[in-house]
């Protein structure tokens, strides 16, 4: 994959404002699109967009081919004549700075319950020839992830391995008097996803058009309460009641001394080069339909990933295993042609991963945040980049810069402490008056670097603390709810965050007023 030197911001849908307690694919979103092109920006990178399962984490969603319901805009449905104005007020005043889930999810379900309703009465400006088409379209991951959605509702949302066996084990009768007993509940996903993807399609269309990509994230695993491990079970590694016998994880590194165990279930690599890899064919292709690049989250699983027995209660007593490594990538050039791919290449890296890496083009990541904990040839510092990479300031599963300014001051040894001061103070221009802006001194050591691509979190662009941290790995509760309000994007912060954009060439603009840059 080509980089062209650019430049993005990194900001879930969820984290956008609006009145409805999470952010969505409405007004704010194209707000957010057009901050995007006013500040130079070319890239904005989301995490996964699916429905949410445990923990509410889009990496542990319910399936990786659909798209979450809970970010489809009330706004949108009331222009489509799905909503009225009545529907959207009296609603709880939810809070303006995080996600509470608890609230919102029985909130914005019993809107898409009334829309839905409209829809079926007839009433409302969306094509019913237009519902079935993309029904028909998508049919073979829809159908089964409108049974599994509809099931695990009927059974008080248990995981589906405590379902009645007959439907947890797929007995083609009892399956089949599903359908037939529960088939408004199945037709009402079905339209959900219908409305979520034709939000999204519009959503992206409005970005394209404007010169911004957006770059997707495709976890390298799904979760075992998902329908897409009731729907293959033979494609992953369960024993005979659906329960995983080894899941997956990674070692102790950078995030925890324990290593991190995921829990989700592992494939059956063998199995799945079998059939030529469809599944991820059609994984990979539906992603490719949704965004313009894919973060390959946990990349290296894909070279030998960390197998971990599912007894263990943490990832410290696991294993390598070779994974399918060239073979499948192979497949997928050969099925969807050059695959438009960013490598997430963090943790334990060895040769034969990058030379899997290098074989297909896949650029790597550099966290600058990760740079102060060795020498002055460490690969995470800006001076040691080259032009094939992504350089972050930070990403969802870090603190936000100033926040880890802070942090280390308190928790890293001495050296760790000098070595990350004695940086910012000498290649960063930052003296002791201006520790308060150590965010900007990151974002433009990112800019001026030879990176191809340059991704800032927008925490980091707003100068916010720990407080506006997404996600803590290892921590299970309290992540994926922070969210910024209007009024934190300042003229000033566009302004600057243009000016460094033009400066360093990542803007659209490639000649930028020097004299006006003051930061």
């Amino acid at each position: 994959m080509q980089l062209t030197r650019s430049s993005g911001l990194l900001l879930h849908i969820t984290s956008l404002p609006g009145p409805y307690g999470i952010g969505d694919f409405g007004p704010a979103a194209y707000q957010f699109a057009d901050f995007l092109v006013q500040t130079g920006q070319r890239i904005w990178q989301v995490l996964p967009l699916v429905p949410v399962g445990y923990g509410f984490s889009p990496y542990a969603g319910l399936s990786t081919f659909a798209l979450n319901p809970l970010l489809i805009s009330p706004e949108r449905l009331r222009e489509q004549g799905l909503l009225n104005t009545d529907d959207l007020t009296g609603l709880p005043a939810f809070p303006a700075g995080r996600v509470d889930f608890d609230r919102v999810i029985p909130v914005k379900t019993a809107l898409l319950r009334r829309a839905f309703g409209r829809f079926e009465a007839g009433a409302g400006l969306l094509d019913p020839a237009h519902f079935e088409a993309f029904c028909a379209r998508h049919a073979a991951w829809l159908d089964d992830f409108a049974l599994f959605m509809t099931l695990k509702e009927v059974h008080g949302e248990q995981v589906w391995t405590a379902w009645d066996p007959a439907l947890a084990h797929r007995r083609p009768e009892a399956l089949a008097r599903a359908r037939q007993a529960y088939a408004t509940e199945i037709r009402m996903h079905r339209f959900w996803q219908f409305l979520a993807h034709e939000q999204w399609q519009a959503l992206k269309a409005y970005c394209n058009e404007r010169g911004i990509r957006i770059m997707g994230d495709l976890p390298i695993y799904v979760a075992h309460d998902s329908a897409d491990v009731w729907a293959n079970p033979h494609l992953f590694a369960l024993d005979a009641h659906g329960n995983p016998t080894v899941v997956a994880g990674v070692p102790p590194d950078y995030f925890s001394k324990t290593g991190q165990r995921w829990g989700n279930p592992l494939y059956r690599w063998d199995v799945m080069a079998e059939n030529g890899y469809a599944w991820w064919t059609r994984r990979m292709h539906k992603i490719l339909s949704e965004v313009d690049l894919v973060r390959l989250d946990h990349f290296r699983g894909f070279e030998a990933y960390w197998e971990v027995p599912a007894s263990e209660e943490t990832a410290v007593n696991g294993r390598w295993v070779k994974g399918p490594g060239a073979d499948l990538f192979e497949t997928l050039r050969h099925e969807l042609g050059e695959l438009p791919v960013v490598a997430e290449n963090l943790g334990v890296i060895t040769d034969e991963v990058t030379a899997l890496m290098d074989r297909f083009g896949f650029p790597g990541m550099a966290i600058l945040q990760f740079g102060f904990d060795g020498d002055a040839d460490a690969d995470f510092l800006p001076h040691n980049y080259r032009h094939h990479l992504v350089a972050y300031t930070g990403t969802h599963d870090n603190d936000t810069v100033v926040g880890w300014w802070h942090e280390t001051k308190s928790t890293q040894d001495a050296a760790a402490v000098e070595r990350a001061h004695r940086y910012c103070r000498l290649y960063l221009d930052l003296d002791a008056r201006r520790e308060r802006e150590i965010h900007w001194a990151f974002i433009r050591a990112l800019f001026a670097s030879v990176a191809g691509f340059a991704i800032v979190p927008l925490q980091d662009v707003l100068g916010l603390g720990s407080e506006a941290r997404m996600n803590t790995p290892g921590q299970e509760q309290g992540n994926w709810t922070w969210r910024f309000t209007p009024e934190q994007l300042t003229r000033p912060i566009a302004d600057r965050l243009r000016l460094l954009t033009e400066l360093y060439g990542r803007s659209v603009n490639k000649t930028p007023v020097l004299d006006e840059v003051a930061a």
